[in-house]
């Protein structure tokens, strides 16, 4: 079987690289039709201002929420249709960039996102689009998907398709200094969750593991250090961020699997932030795919270290030190989410449904996702 890889992004990456967005903005771009997306925190913490000190004349949409929401998408499409956009710059963590590259899809297309659910679904590519990451767990900014939560529907939509990849990707690691503690340990365990599924999902190729294999070393390598001292651990900081953006160069040409099936679908219903679910779901998952993936896993178990045993003594030796990496950065037991008992069997369903379920290393179908769901609410009760 053929195995292929691509991406056309454009990465820019280093301390400082964000001074040199204006670098990499399109030669013909009138400066009052860039359209800057982002969202309140990264005004607080004076990052906006940056960016558009280096946009002056930039339109900025910053209501970007957490799990960005279908009618906040279409209200930022609609605005960069009336304003005819001709380029849409994504500022900030996977919701910001998700949101961003569906805004770039609207303002060239006509209706709402929902209409383009699916893969490729749009008839006119998107607006190119700069996106510049300021945590360390999203990836998004090397790749193709747009998450998006249909709050009716209390479902993250997916929408992508190869015309959907950033042009340019600014990641800059200091960027990461201003982030809280917490933030840094979800995000970097969004990261750890993204490496991980890519390398031991059915479509991963040979390609896709070397990305995915050094992502997992650098997130157990830095992912401590980085969550006690970002702002003076620059090694640290550079490690993590390094981390993110090869994990998302691995899943999006891999996939990712069971993980994000349940935490996508925990966070539509509950607005749970996503790399806290991904982070706190991780090691329920991986136990369910042991007959599938001891192997891999056991490869990952190498990779960080790890020596010795039968693979499947290996596979288990890596969730169980999961387990404690989430426990030493203060990741949050299944339970402390407030995840319904009721809601189990349509977080279930609605994760049987995920477009990315029959990637999971293991066949999963909706008891399967029950059960992980049940196991993970009765650990530490």
């Amino acid at each position: 079987m053929s195995e292929r890889f691509f991406n056309p992004t454009r990465i820019v990456y280093g301390p400082d690289s964000l001074c040199l967005l204006p670098d990499h903005l399109p030669g013909n771009i009138q400066p009052e039709r860039i359209l800057l997306i982002s969202d309140a925190g990264l005004r607080a913490a004076g990052i906006t201002q940056r960016v558009q000190e280096l946009l002056p004349r930039a339109k900025t949409f910053e209501e970007i929420e957490a799990n960005p929401r279908h009618s906040t998408v279409d209200r930022a499409g609609v605005l960069a249709r009336d304003m005819k956009a001709g380029l849409v710059v994504g500022l900030g963590g996977g919701s910001a960039l998700d949101a961003a590259k569906a805004i770039a899809l609207l303002a060239a297309n006509p209706g709402c996102i929902e209409d383009y659910e699916g893969r490729e679904k749009y008839t006119v590519s998107p607006l190119p689009l700069i996106a510049i990451p300021t945590t360390c767990g999203t990836g998004s900014e090397v790749t193709w998907v747009s998450v998006i939560t249909h709050t009716g529907r209390r479902f993250k939509m997916s929408i992508k398709g190869p015309a959907m990849f950033p042009a340019v990707a600014l990641v800059d690691p200091d960027l990461l200094v201003s982030l809280p503690p917490a933030l840094v340990a979800s995000t970097g365990m969004d990261a750890l969750v993204h490496a991980i599924e890519a390398y031991t999902v059915k479509p991963a190729t040979f390609v896709t593991d070397v990305f995915a294999v050094q992502a997992v070393r650098m997130s157990f390598r830095y992912l401590k250090r980085a969550c006690a001292d970002i702002r003076d651990d620059r090694e640290a900081r550079d490690g993590v961020m390094k981390a993110s953006l090869l994990a998302g160069l691995a899943f999006g040409n891999s996939d990712v699997g069971g993980v994000h099936c349940l935490s996508e679908s925990v966070g539509a219903l509950l607005d749970t932030p996503h790399g806290v679910a991904n982070a706190v779901l991780l090691p329920f998952v991986m136990e369910f795919n042991l007959p599938a993936a001891a192997e891999r896993y056991a490869d990952l178990a190498r990779a960080v270290g790890m020596e010795g045993g039968s693979p499947e003594a290996l596979a288990l030796r890596l969730i169980q030190e999961i387990r404690e990496l989430s426990a030493d950065i203060g990741i949050p037991r299944f339970r402390d989410l407030g995840v319904p008992e009721e809601r189990f069997p349509e977080i279930a369903e609605k994760s049987f449904a995920n477009n990315s379920n029959l990637s999971n290393a293991r066949e999963a179908g909706r008891d399967d996702y029950l059960e992980i769901l049940e196991h993970a609410h009765l650990e530490g009760s």
